[in-house]
């Protein structure tokens, strides 16, 4: 699905969030491989699970051409910063509701960019009818926890030592949905 792009200036920086385009892939698989490396909040190390250009272009034609889907893109300066992704399942049972996940380059923490893709997201999925939104986060990113909150997320449950990181302990995440009705 596709969403209208919308401008923001937040603490002196100027940036805009729409719908991904084709045109953005290349750009954001060389994104995403660095955003991997800045944080150990992703569940990939730098080039792993790595998604070149054919294969964002592919994400984003499905995700725009499939109602229980959405691909937002953060720019500055027209070049992507960050994105966010709802996606849903083509299962019968499971089509109500979307996994949620959320990036933005290190840099640019701060201007509340991953904030208003949150929020797009979330305004977008009120009103396109998914009654669940799922997301999981480590429970060392307290700052991803409190928005989540801030946005009507509960905890759901927590899989424990799910994660080994780089001081060589393992850390847990944390499950949490939203479901509108119940926030």
């Amino acid at each position: 699905m596709k969403l209208e792009k919308q401008e923001y200036c937040i603490k002196g920086l100027k940036y805009t969030i729409r719908s991904a385009e084709e045109s953005d892939a290349a750009v954001l698989a060389k994104l995403r491989v660095l955003i991997d490396g800045e944080t150990e909040y992703m569940d990939r190390e730098a080039g792993e699970g790595l998604l070149d250009e054919n294969d964002f272009k592919q994400l984003i034609m499905k995700d725009t051409r499939e109602n229980n889907h959405l691909f937002l893109v953060a720019l500055v300066n027209e070049t992507p910063i960050g994105f966010s992704r709802c996606e849903g399942s083509p299962l019968k049972r499971m089509a109500h509701k979307v996994m949620f996940g959320v990036c933005v380059q290190k840099k640019y923490w701060g201007h509340q960019i991953g904030r208003n893709l949150l929020s797009r997201s979330m305004n977008w999925a009120d009103a396109n009818g998914i009654k669940k939104v799922e997301l999981g986060v480590l429970e060392t990113n307290r700052r991803g926890i409190l928005l989540y909150m801030d946005h009507g997320f509960k905890v759901e449950g927590v899989l424990r030592q799910d994660k080994l990181l780089s001081d060589g302990n393992y850390y847990d995440t944390i499950i949490m949905g939203r479901i509108p009705s119940l926030k």
